[in-house]
């Protein structure tokens, strides 16, 4: 059996699989990509930048981004997508960062956070490398959905962990989330230092409809992510 979360494991075949999927390419990028808006010259901090579809198409707006993930084999392929402009750093959520105090603009954290079971590290790590002023742009599995996914239903307000498989490319790999409540997150944001300043449950990209006709209408209905753009307090 593969290690639990060992994206390594199947790296290329995830890859593939986000760089083109409805939920990836069709619905979550594109709603992180329109929360940020102009980037042009901004410095970004890609968080969990995985194989670097969203680090390429921030870089391709002008932005200055850096990325981080815990996975080398993950930023083998970021590298190989971005060549030697964009800087990469092998780094955990669960660590300091290897940045001085106020070295970004923005940091996008895209589907990261939900693999922590508890966020105040990170966040406090998210905070510090922010200029005061600064946004964090982050997506999440929905709270609502994951708490309906499991049998019999968690306590809402407890954070529990949920598991699952994923099969790409004929491998198969144990996956583990952590679900917090809305209240927590937000909870965790403000404690952290951060203001909330937009939540969205964003509708997939239009361009979708003729591409996945049955799996569009069911994700047009029905939520799947949460987004939060959120400000660095003074």
């Amino acid at each position: 059996m593969n290690r639990v979360n060992d994206y390594d494991s199947f790296a290329g075949a995830y890859a593939a699989e986000n760089e083109n999927s409805l939920l990836n390419a069709y619905y979550e990028r594109p709603a992180m990509l329109s929360l940020a808006g102009d980037v042009a010259g901004r410095r970004i901090l890609d968080a969990g930048c995985g194989a670097g579809p969203l680090t390429a198409a921030l870089r391709d707006r002008g932005a200055e981004v850096t990325g981080i993930d815990a996975g080398a084999g993950m930023l083998a392929l970021a590298r190989r997508r971005l060549g030697d402009d964009v800087p990469l750093r092998l780094a955990d959520l669960n660590d300091p960062l290897p940045f001085a105090d106020g070295a970004f603009d923005d940091v996008v954290a895209s589907l990261v956070l939900h693999y922590l079971e508890d966020w105040a590290p990170a966040l406090a790590e998210l905070r510090r490398v922010l200029r005061p002023g600064g946004r964090l742009i982050a997506s999440v599995d929905h709270p609502f959905v994951a708490y309906t996914i499991q049998e019999p239903r968690p306590d809402y307000f407890a954070t529990t962990s949920y598991s699952f498989e994923w099969t790409f490319g004929g491998q198969t790999l144990s996956m583990r989330f952590w679900r917090h409540s809305l209240h927590a997150m937000t909870g965790a944001f403000t404690d952290a230092g951060f203001r909330l300043t937009a939540l969205v449950e964003p509708q997939p990209d239009p361009a979708a409809r003729e591409l996945f006709p049955g799996d569009f209408e069911s994700l047009s209905t029905k939520t799947a992510f949460l987004f939060f753009v959120l400000e660095a307090a003074p």
